[in-house]
């Protein structure tokens, strides 16, 4: 059985000092653009830097938010970013809309992607229809039972990774 991985949110320098210290396996956090954690501090393109260099000196992984639902006049500094994460080494990238899949794959193909929870993602073909489309991670839908999540993740090849939200 594969341990699972303790993913925990980040939403700045101290609260990520602290997922690390307490043992997060891997971090989410966004920058100040293009992410749904409008709540949250989040971090500047240096502080991205910082904090993927922090996360990986202590065998952290790092995964950055960009779930947000583009429009056409947002798609060039979209780029930009997508191929700046890639360069400071971001584990990868949670998205949610299909063009930025899309983008991601084509300028930082290197750069993972993992579905986010806002693609609202309830089947066995949804998820196989991202990761055809590259995704190599999908963060299923909160509302669904042990159940459901079970039947989808027999349902599937093994190589496709899934995750959920567990809260307590």
């Amino acid at each position: 059985v594969k341990r699972p991985e303790l993913l925990s949110p980040a939403g700045d320098f101290e609260k990520l000092k602290s997922a690390i210290y307490f043992g997060a396996d891997a971090v989410y956090l966004a920058g100040k653009a293009f992410g749904m954690r409008a709540a949250s501090g989040n971090f500047s393109d240096e502080e991205l830097a910082r904090a993927v260099e922090y996360a990986h000196e202590r065998g952290v992984r790092v995964y950055v938010t960009v779930n947000i639902m583009p429009r056409d006049g947002e798609y060039p500094a979209l780029r930009q970013f997508l191929i700046y994460l890639h360069q400071i080494g971001a584990d990868a990238a949670i998205v949610s809309d299909l063009g930025v899949v899309a983008l991601a794959r084509e300028c930082a193909p290197e750069l993972e992607i993992h579905i986010s929870t806002q693609a609202s993602t309830v089947s066995a073909a949804a998820c196989m229809a991202w990761h055809k489309m590259g995704a190599k991670r999908i963060v299923l839908s909160r509302e669904l039972s042990l159940a459901q999540i079970s039947a989808i993740r027999n349902a599937l090849p093994a190589e496709v990774e899934l995750e959920t939200f567990v809260h307590g």
